[in-house]
């Protein structure tokens, strides 16, 4: 399971951008956490690819004004879930 959730992040942080928020590996926004709020949680089910997947994700998080996205959980059981919080920078 964690295998799985990390496969589909990974692939996920992978493509490419169109969008202006971006995703964070949870590493990385660690390293910036006091500089952001979180506004809420998103998620994304019943894709294939993990580009349609991530597209979702940064379209809702748009669509609440964040500017950041975390994964926070992924699954594939040959469709993808993958949730995530959202945040704004302060």
């Amino acid at each position: 399971m964690k295998y799985a959730a990390l496969v589909a992040g990974a692939a996920l942080f992978l493509t490419a951008n169109a969008f202006s928020a971006e995703i964070l590996s949870k590493e990385d926004f660690a390293k910036v956490q006091t500089q952001y709020q979180k506004v809420g949680t998103i998620s994304s089910t019943g894709q294939t690819a993990p580009g349609d997947a991530r597209a979702e994700l940064l379209k809702k998080a748009e669509e609440k004004g964040a500017d950041v996205v975390v994964l926070s959980s992924g699954n594939t059981d040959k469709k993808l879930h993958v949730s995530a919080n959202i945040y704004k920078k302060k």
